[in-house]
């Protein structure tokens, strides 16, 4: 029978101990590949101190490390380490953390390296030219100190380290997805140049590759400033298929002889995740001219089987949610998905019998569903008679209720990026919260991506309000209906989302009553100055051009308007961050202490843009239920490590 017991005070089975050990960057390590008979994966350990290891799974259901100690395969390109690896006929190909040179291990054998150390020189997103007996992968070159960003280009690397690389193309500020066709005679980029962004507007393009390896005739196939192209891949008969949003949303199509673009499927959902990570893939090719494919429809991830010929999507009776990383080889497809109570894992299909089955999984969850939120898509009013989209998951506890005429505190979640989306599919982070009872609403808000395109450029110019407007009005709304305590409702966010949190709690005052940070922006001018060079330009496009409009950057940042804040505000940043660094959380400290506002501030040694050792995600999470436990004034069912709250004995 449960007992009644305050929101928040619930004692719960998913502990900071169990969240701490498994990794919540599932998809950015998960990539799979398919060699021959074998399966292949990189896998965060917490555990490790966030090492990135090679797994891989043989015909007969055995699992092995491929990586011994001390290696991870961990690429610093774009910051974020993505494609770091490469498995191809038994060799597998990687980007060591420690040194980020490029390393070959066959069976048996302890890796050696292919390229030289060359300082500060970094390579991801390989593809193998097997003619030529190379990778053509991405260089980014960061030794040139008196350049103002590094360079980055598309080089060709001896499989024996024989030689040095060899540079294939340069001139672009990026260059991502090189692939080579079937045969040899082709190589297919992705391209763009500063101030864009891949999920704004990019360019495929195709060059033809000599019997030397040199790249010549390059082409357009499609893209633009105003054009999104991604995934580009292959087919065996040598025709290119790619991921476009010409028409608004990302769909399909393949590339013609003609020069022209035939699309597959035209639908209003997005065929695509936006193009953060390197090497992604929604899609992978079937046997009889099919297309296993991955799409997001009203906050979902389906999974479809697309004829080509025909351009008929069947969407499949799939019990599972997503759809990362597909690939595949003549018989099944492999991809990453989760339930809405099971973890992501490895999933395969069969094409023949259209039956899905679990292969792996890194969390061993042993978790009764009564403790299990079940996620319900919110459509809600948000400010210029638009409408924005969220997901709503309210507390659950088989053991607990909420005491009587008691109503639980509010979690409000900004997502990253900010072009970015949450999806229904489980997440252990959030059942941390919900099972102690919380209620949780995660936020899509304008400016997200799964809606199509003009949903995504509905932050152009507005970040700091559409964002902020769209995460209250979701509060508001929930506090409206009668499911969230009006008077305790908190934000919490990370990166992009640690910016919408404090722009929040400065600018939409009486609405938050607690707010949590984790490694967020303060200063948009000082961030467009300090920041790396994939994201250098990404404010021009939602704030406005630098420094043209620096008063408006002034009059977004909540530094500048720390005054105004007098929401209680717990702040988490790594210390070496590149991406975010640490200076956006050490100033706003300052500012908040000044000001006499209950804040906790704590810094993690040895960790970057998001936490990945075991120990730093566990003081993290305990950490925040313990400033809730204070700011929202119940008692903690389990003790935990407690943050020094300044200002608490003086809130106004």
């Amino acid at each position: 029978m449960p007992k009644s017991a305050g929101y928040g005070s619930w004692s719960s089975p998913i502990t900071s101990t169990l969240l701490s050990k498994h990794s919540t960057f599932l998809k950015l390590a998960f990539e799979i590949q398919v060699d021959g008979s074998f399966v292949y994966w990189s896998e965060i350990r917490p555990t490790e101190k966030g090492r990135v290891v090679i797994r891989r799974l043989s015909p007969s259901g055995e699992i092995e490390d491929i990586l011994p100690q001390p290696f991870g395969a961990r690429t610093l390109v774009h910051e974020y380490g993505t494609a770091a690896y490469l498995a191809t006929g038994g060799v597998v190909y990687f980007s060591n953390f420690s040194d980020q040179c490029v390393y070959r291990e066959t069976a048996g054998s302890n890796p050696s390296p292919i390229t030289p150390i060359m300082g500060d020189v970094r390579y991801a997103d390989f593809d193998l030219d097997q003619k030529r007996h190379r990778l053509i992968c991405i260089r980014e070159d960061h030794r040139d100190s008196s350049k103002k960003q590094a360079v980055n280009e598309l080089v060709a690397i001896d499989i024996e380290g024989r030689r040095e690389p060899e540079v294939l193309l340069t001139g672009n500020d990026f260059y991502t997805y090189p692939r080579v066709s079937p045969d040899g005679s082709q190589l297919a980029w992705i391209t763009w140049n500063n101030p864009g962004l891949p999920f704004f507007g990019c360019e495929l393009r195709v060059g033809d590759l000599t019997s030397s390896g040199a790249l010549e005739n390059e082409r357009l196939v499609t893209g633009g400033v105003d054009e999104s192209v991604t995934q580009p891949s292959w087919s065996k008969d040598g025709s290119l298929y790619l991921v476009s949003d010409r028409i608004g949303w990302w769909n399909l199509y393949r590339w013609q002889e003609d020069n022209k673009l035939q699309p597959l499927h035209r639908a209003e959902a997005e065929f695509a995740e936006p193009p953060w990570a390197m090497r992604s893939s929604n899609y992978a090719f079937g046997p009889k001219g099919t297309i296993l494919c991955a799409y997001f429809l009203n906050t979902i991830w389906r999974l479809g089987l697309l004829d080509i010929s025909s351009g008929k999507l069947k969407t499949l009776d799939c019990p599972y949610i997503g759809g990362s990383y597909i690939c595949s080889d003549d018989r099944y497809a492999y991809f990453v998905a989760a339930t809405t109570t099971e973890p992501d894992s490895i999933i395969r299909f069969d094409f023949a019998s259209e039956r899905f089955e679990r292969l792996y999984s890194p969390l061993k969850l042993e978790i009764d569903s009564g403790y299990l939120s079940i996620p319900e898509v919110v459509d809600y009013p948000t400010s210029n008679g638009k409408t924005a989209h969220a997901i709503y998951y309210a507390p659950k506890n088989k053991d607990y209720n909420g005491n009587p005429g008691e109503l639980p505190p509010l979690l409000v979640f900004a997502h990253g990026g900010p072009t970015g989306e949450r999806s229904v599919s489980f997440d252990l982070d959030k059942q941390y919260w919900t099972s102690r009872g919380f209620a949780y609403l995660d936020v899509n808000y304008g400016g997200s991506c799964g809606y199509g395109r003009e949903y995504r450029t509905r932050l152009d110019g507005q970040w700091g309000v559409v964002d902020v407007d769209d995460c209250m009005n979701g509060a508001l709304y929930l506090a409206k209906m009668g499911k969230v305590d009006p008077r305790r409702i908190a934000i919490k966010g990370g990166s992009a989302g640690g910016y919408t949190v404090m722009a929040s709690v400065a600018f939409r005052k009486g609405v938050y009553s607690a707010a949590a940070s984790h490694f967020g922006l303060s200063d948009l001018e000082r961030m467009n100055l300090e920041t790396h060079k994939f994201e250098r330009y990404y404010n021009d496009r939602l704030v406005g051009p630098y420094p043209e409009k620096r008063d408006l950057y002034i009059e977004r940042s909540p530094l500048y308007s720390a005054d105004k804040i007098s929401t209680p505000i717990i702040i988490f940043q790594g210390l070496e961050d590149k991406v975010v660094p640490r200076d956006q959380a050490e100033l706003i400290v300052e500012a908040l202490r000044k000001n006499k506002v209950p804040f906790a501030y704590v810094g993690f040694e040895g960790e970057g843009h998001g936490f990945r050792k075991a120990e730093n995600r566990k003081r993290a999470h305990d950490g925040e239920l313990y400033f809730y436990s204070k700011i929202f004034g119940f008692d903690l069912a389990d003790q935990v490590e407690p943050v020094e709250i300044e200002n608490m004995g003086v809130r106004s």
